[in-house]
């Protein structure tokens, strides 16, 4: 799920630091907006944009913390609407929702303890691609 990997050179102090923030930005935005989850895309975005012009490897990280929280914002938008459709009309709670709702939980908890590995080992200077995240940031992201 999560591939630790070197890159060329060693990162400097304040770049581990800056690249590991882009990661504890996503969870304290969790913490101040559960119920919105827009605001941790919104946070990691604007995150991402302060630190665009930054070395490859703070960019790299910003922009797999964001791809992340995208999608965890598209799941969680698709649960919270399905919920409040079951709330205000007549549709009834099937086993398919709480299945979904189950699978947004499993992906939710994943999810968080691979952000805060991914921050820790980050700080340490360390490289971590995501499964999915780390493929497409790399190939959207150049040095």
């Amino acid at each position: 799920m999560i591939q630790e990997t070197t890159f060329a050179y060693k990162p400097s102090e304040h770049e581990a630091e800056k690249a590991s923030n882009s990661y504890l930005m996503s969870l304290v935005a969790v913490i101040a907006g559960l119920p919105l989850p827009i605001l941790n895309l919104i946070a990691t975005f604007f995150f991402y944009i302060a630190n665009r012009k930054s070395t490859y490897f703070v960019r790299w990280h910003c922009m797999q913390s964001m791809f992340s929280q995208f999608a965890l914002l598209a799941i969680n938008s698709c649960s919270f609407w399905w919920t409040v459709s079951i709330i205000f009309t007549d549709e009834k709670v099937s086993n398919q929702y709480f299945a979904y709702i189950f699978t947004v939980i499993i992906f939710n908890v994943l999810e968080l303890i691979s952000t805060i590995y991914g921050a820790i080992q980050t700080r340490k200077g360390k490289h971590v691609e995501f499964l999915f995240f780390g493929n497409l940031t790399n190939l959207i992201c150049r040095p």
